[in-house]
């Protein structure tokens, strides 16, 4: 099966790469079970299956995390994506993928010239009056350049690593097949949603190469910001910003992870912890457009506890409407609603199989631990934890949108609680829980709403005729077919399918067996060897359709 999905000759050696390293680490029921090594094996290429000693003491979530590095780029981005699902992976392997490191050689400034010149529309020095060829950073993607413009303003430019499209492009090609194939060849493999999941990152990361689109995104932030002077967003340069180059401002401040730096430059720790919630709060429920990455070496400390945000390769979407679940998950929980809560989760379980008899108990016991305990010591960031783990249980993924905001949700009060233990998480957020329910439920938003809806109605009622009519004129031309799909049935026929040719190939087989006997006796015929030469090529063709069918049956029973 995955031989005939490999549509391109180009994907054969990536394709082996891949299966080497996942060989390497221990992986190679999956590649067996997936197909991946029969194709290759029939296109000629060797697997060493030998699994090194050191590798093999290793847990699995530790395994598949080395296998991700050596992977490269585009399989490193996965991992961090995969960071982000709570929802899909238990703790232990959200750990490992949170190890992934973004990091990568810098390419020779020589290297980079040609391209940064095509993007500039003129050499590098006519622009900058200095430009620093040493990298200041280098991820997979990009690497950082420190620049002064002409007027002395520090800048940072932001370079794409040459020819990186397209062997982003080889691999995001290479996963979603291969999701194809473990959605429909590894039954138990299917509650990780792979398809969903490599659907996810092929946007994200086709959201990354566009350094317009960071710029954008950036933007937007900061006119949201703009009446709050104590956040701080890098302002774009954009005669220069394109989808290769990013120039932006530089800022110069105290690294996130750097707290002895903090104290010593006197900032007000407690102060920065409720700023930095508030801002990302604002982010998440009052602006629906948030900073989906608020991890420390995102984050720097400036003088008079102002906080500045950078990189927005990653950025999350709300809509109102989650915005308002989200709300009353989290009211929820910390007004100790179960019910509210079980409702919400079951909304966004999207219509998956749920045994709400079971689910109900479990959320009811979870709330109930906290009953009586103050708000000020309720861990919101471990409380989300604990209840995606009910979800993930019960074979339930929260929607790719709420997956990241939970995940930037819990690293937000990591990071208050580092600035300050006694963080009060969820008393930051009780005010923007109640303007956003509040919100909700004002006059104008219910009229809005119902204008929205009773325009639906209408739209659905005025096409109903045109579809009706649309329905009857196929109906009465014999245009209207109804498909039903059984995945079990259609296994079956291809099992039975291939039953047929084996069987077909056994008859002909045993055919050429007999004729070739009968024709040994004849002693007139042109002899090989001393043999009668048809009866010979009868047994030898007789033999290798006998090889035939038991290499096949062997394939069947490895698949």
């Amino acid at each position: 099966m995955l031989w005939q999905a490999i549509g391109a000759v180009r994907d054969l050696g990536r394709l082996h790469d891949i299966a080497s390293v996942l060989i390497r680490y221990g992986f190679g029921d999956v590649v067996r079970r997936i197909g991946m090594a029969g194709a290759l094996e029939r296109a000629g290429r060797a697997l060493h299956w030998h699994e090194p000693e050191e590798l093999a003491r290793l847990e699995p979530p530790a395994r598949m995390r080395r296998a991700l590095e050596d992977l490269g780029p585009s399989f490193v981005k996965l991992g961090q994506i995969l960071a982000t699902r709570v929802d899909l992976f238990p703790a232990e392997w959200i750990a490992e993928f949170g190890k992934l490191q973004d990091g990568a050689p810098a390419v020779p400034f020589a290297e980079l010239l040609p391209q940064l010149t095509e993007d500039l529309g003129e050499p590098p020095e006519a622009v900058f009056a200095h430009l620093e060829p040493q990298a200041l950073a280098a991820a997979s993607l990009a690497q950082v350049h420190r620049a002064r413009l002409a007027d002395g303003t520090a800048v940072i430019l932001k370079v794409r690593r040459p020819g990186i499209r397209p062997v982003v492009e080889a691999d995001l090609r290479l996963l979603a097949r291969l999701a194809e194939i473990v959605e429909a060849e590894a039954p138990e493999l299917r509650r990780y949603r792979p398809r969903e999941v490599v659907r996810q990152f092929t946007l994200s990361l086709r959201r990354e190469l566009d350094f317009s689109a960071e710029g954008r995104s950036a933007e937007r932030i900061a006119a949201n910001f703009a009446a709050h002077p104590e956040i701080v967003v890098p302002r774009i340069h954009w005669q220069w910003t394109g989808e290769r180059l990013n120039v932006q401002d530089y800022i110069e401040g105290i690294p996130g992870r750097d707290l002895a730096a903090v104290a010593a430059a006197g900032l007000d720790r407690r102060l920065l912890a409720r700023r930095g919630a508030q801002a990302v709060l604002k982010m998440m429920l009052e602006d629906g457009f948030f900073h989906a990455d608020p991890h420390p070496g995102n984050v720097f400390y400036l003088p008079d506890n102002r906080i500045a945000f950078i990189d927005f390769g990653m950025v999350g979407r709300l809509s109102e409407e989650r915005r308002y679940q989200l709300a009353l998950l989290l009211h929820g929980l910390v007004s100790h609603d179960a019910e509210k809560v079980a409702e919400v989760l079951l909304d966004w379980s999207g219509g998956a199989e749920v045994d709400s008899e079971t689910l109900q108990p479990e959320i009811d016991a979870f709330v109930d631990q906290y009953h009586g305990v103050p708000l000020k010591n309720l861990d919101l960031g471990a409380m989300l934890s604990d209840l995606v783990a009910i979800l993930r249980e019960h074979g339930l993924a929260l929607p790719p949108d709420l997956a990241l905001l939970i995940r930037a949700f819990i690293a937000l009060e990591g990071m208050g609680r580092q600035l300050d233990p006694d963080f009060d998480m969820a008393g930051e957020a009780a005010s923007f829980l109640e303007q956003v329910l509040l919100a909700h439920a004002a006059p104008d938003a219910l009229v809005r709403r119902g204008w929205r809806s009773l325009g639906n109605a209408l739209a659905l009622l005025t096409g109903l005729p045109q579809d009706l009519r649309q329905l009857l004129r196929a109906a009465r031309r014999g245009k209207l077919h109804v498909e039903v799909d059984i995945l079990p049935l259609k296994r079956f026929g291809e099992r039975l399918d291939r039953a047929a040719s084996r069987l077909a190939i056994s008859i002909v087989t045993a055919a050429l067996i007999i004729g070739s006997a009968i024709v040994m006796t004849v002693e007139r015929e042109p002899a090989l060897p001393g043999l009668p030469s048809f009866g010979l090529l009868g047994f030898i063709a007789a033999v290798i359709g006998g090889l035939w069918v038991l290499l096949s049956i062997w394939r069947g029973d490895k698949g």
